[in-house]
């Protein structure tokens, strides 16, 4: 058992994986600023952590004390939120990331987790590109989790253990959903207007990973040996979970009852990449994803019956980044820097 401290708990994936990582017997304390926390689509987790409200930068070294690791989620969490903001995007995602892992290395912290993502390959569908491949991040979000990657990767040492999990683009249901996310997005479309009609034509290609595989990722590098994930940088997911996404619409169309789907012309989305996982399947001790698109489908589907899911739900602020951070500025709840207003 070990006793963590996970940034980012309340958000959609922080929302699974705290009580996850209870399950597996860990102790867990959490911390998130709380900005997404007005999302709440289902009743789906027995028990949550203690949570400590409070902005990753203004973390301290005693609130880090007495753990054996952190694990680093909470950051402004897609491309879009990170082009509303650039300046903001690197002070939180870059210099507030590396500050916290300093703190974590004061504080005599040994492990330290950091969640990355294969958005950092960019534009390279060319060839699935493993942990040495070519990166060619396409947005401020990407950059920055290559820099955090590099800044973290000098600080390691015999008594500090940084490991980088570079997550696909993350799917499935949480109680603190997101439906900015691609399959989470169409299975939205899905059932809201039994139509899944996009602009573009769906040739790009996209890595896709449940947030359950995820957070069994996070908590396999938590449990590992310690020469095993020293420094070390995995991709999350598996091999056959790369869609190129006309693929993707099509699984969901096939699974939500009575949905047609439509193309569009290529838009100028440029990012378009597949990823090999051959790292993470073979170095890193119990990791097998479980899940996969059409399984993922079937499961947001059953929540979408269990709740009678409204339109105006999946297209609220509530459930969508973007939405959410332009709501709070607009109405003075958070300052230019993004933190809450006294």
């Amino acid at each position: 058992m070990a006793k963590v401290f996970v940034t980012g708990i309340d958000g959609y994936i922080g929302t699974v994986f705290g009580p996850y990582l209870m399950d597996r017997g860990h102790e867990v304390t959490g911390c998130d600023t709380g900005f997404h926390r007005i999302g709440w689509l289902y009743n789906g987790v027995k028990a949550m952590p203690k949570v400590l409200s409070k902005d990753i930068r203004r973390i301290t070294v005693d609130d880090l004390k007495g753990h054996d690791a952190v694990i680093h989620l909470a950051e402004l969490s897609n491309d879009p939120v990170g082009q509303l903001a650039p300046n903001i995007t690197y002070d939180i995602n870059h210099k507030g990331s590396v500050q916290l892992a300093k703190l974590a290395q004061q504080a005599g912290i040994q492990r330290f987790i950091y969640f990355s993502s294969c958005s950092v390959y960019g534009a390279s569908a060319d060839k699935a590109q493993d942990e040495h491949g070519d990166t060619s991040p396409q947005t401020a979000y990407a950059e920055c989790k290559l820099l955090v990657e590099g800044d973290l990767k000098k600080m390691a040492s015999d008594h500090f253990s940084p490991s980088f999990l570079r997550n696909s683009t993350a799917y499935g249901a949480s109680p603190r959903q997101r439906f900015d996310l691609v399959v989470n997005n169409l299975a939205g479309r899905a059932w809201t207007t039994h139509e899944i009609k996009m602009d573009s034509d769906g040739t790009p290609w996209r890595p896709l990973v449940h947030i359950l595989d995820i957070a069994q990722a996070a908590a396999c590098v938590l449990e590992a040996p310690r020469e095993v994930i020293h420094n070390q940088t995995f991709n999350v997911g598996a091999n056959s979970e790369n869609y190129q996404v006309r693929d993707v619409a099509n699984i969901i169309g096939r699974v939500f009852p009575g949905c047609q789907v439509i193309f569009g012309d290529r838009s100028g989305d440029k990012r378009d990449y597949k990823v090999n996982f051959d790292k993470i399947t073979n170095k890193l001790p119990g990791y097998k994803v479980k899940w996969t698109v059409e399984k993922g489908a079937q499961q947001l589907l059953d929540v979408f019956e269990r709740i009678k899911m409204p339109k105006d739900i999946f297209e609220g602020r509530a459930h969508t980044r973007l939405k959410q951070i332009q709501y709070l500025l607009e109405t003075q709840q958070i300052d230019k820097d993004f933190y809450w207003k006294e």
